[in-house]
């Protein structure tokens, strides 16, 4: 009996100290940021005396912040896309390909990860802005009469959220790619599947946990994302991040940005999981 309860006790002990660091940093602050986006505004203070749903009230009846919701989704839907079609043919060839070829991708994949996010979003500030490298390059060919508008625009922030998180997309999909057994596909294609059928009914389904946890990753660091898009956005395109960065420090409304955090947490947590059983349900169908 003694070592049964010890055998059964084992597990326990060994999660104890992970358990109790996530309750400590991540189970509190959320609970914190619960009850005070509950809070009263203050005058001059975070946060006033007593409790209220005037914050959630105020989110759902301004279309502005609606709206700031649906831009900071299209903009993480898009540089998630945009990642998984530039990211899958690189981790196919550093997952395939010859071991020369592997170490220079390699290197050329994890060198962003190489340099701090705040460096490599003003580095994009330079290539894209009206007097930057791009636009004067083009207005000197003469291929442009006036600057291109590549900044304070959607199109700039994912420009630069994609080359930001292009390695959290392509390392997961590798690691998916490198547990498929060659042999599968070949043995596809001696039974007379083309190599685009054999791709498609094989070694895709087999792919698909990295598939899924590159595109979690890309699409929820792209939500949270607030350098890049602080930076490139600059005033006319705000995502939620910058709105909630704005409400805690530069007006101090501790309640408001608490209500905003957890609007889009909850937002972009609906989204993760309609996206895990879509697509679990698309390639269980596709399994032969």
């Amino acid at each position: 009996m003694r070592a049964a309860r010890r055998k059964g006790l084992g597990p326990l002990v060994l999660i104890a100290p992970a358990a109790v660091l996530l309750g400590i940093f991540l189970i509190l602050p959320y609970l914190n940021i619960v009850v005070m986006s509950f809070r009263m505004p203050g005058q001059g203070t975070p946060y006033g005396p007593g409790f209220t749903t005037g914050n959630y009230t105020k989110f759902f009846a301004d279309s502005f912040y609606l709206h700031q919701v649906a831009n900071t989704l299209w903009i993480g839907l898009l540089t998630t896309a945009i990642c998984l079609v530039v990211g899958f043919p690189v981790a196919w060839q550093l997952a395939r390909g010859t071991m020369r070829f592997r170490a220079l991708a390699y290197g050329l994949v994890l060198s962003p990860l190489l340099v701090g996010i705040v460096i490599r979003s003003y580095g994009w500030t330079i290539l894209l802005g009206n007097a930057g490298l791009i636009n004067r390059t083009l207005t000197g060919m003469g291929l442009i009469d006036r600057p291109l508008p590549l900044m304070y625009n959607a199109l700039g922030i994912v420009i630069a959220l994609v080359h930001v998180f292009l390695p959290f997309m392509i390392l997961p999909i590798m690691a998916g790619i490198q547990g498929v057994d060659p042999s599968l596909e070949s043995a596809a294609r001696s039974l007379g599947a083309s190599r685009f059928t054999a791709f498609r009914r094989i070694v895709l389904p087999l792919c698909t946990p990295g598939i899924q946890a590159g595109c979690i990753l890309v699409f929820v660091l792209s939500l949270s994302a607030y350098v890049t898009p602080s930076l490139i956005g600059g005033l006319r395109v705000k995502t939620m991040a910058v709105t909630v960065v704005d409400a805690l420090i530069d007006t101090f409304q501790w309640p408001w940005g608490s209500a905003l955090a957890l609007m889009l947490s909850v937002t972009g947590a609906l989204c993760v999981v309609i996206f895990a059983r879509l697509t679990r349900m698309k390639w269980k169908v596709a399994r032969p």
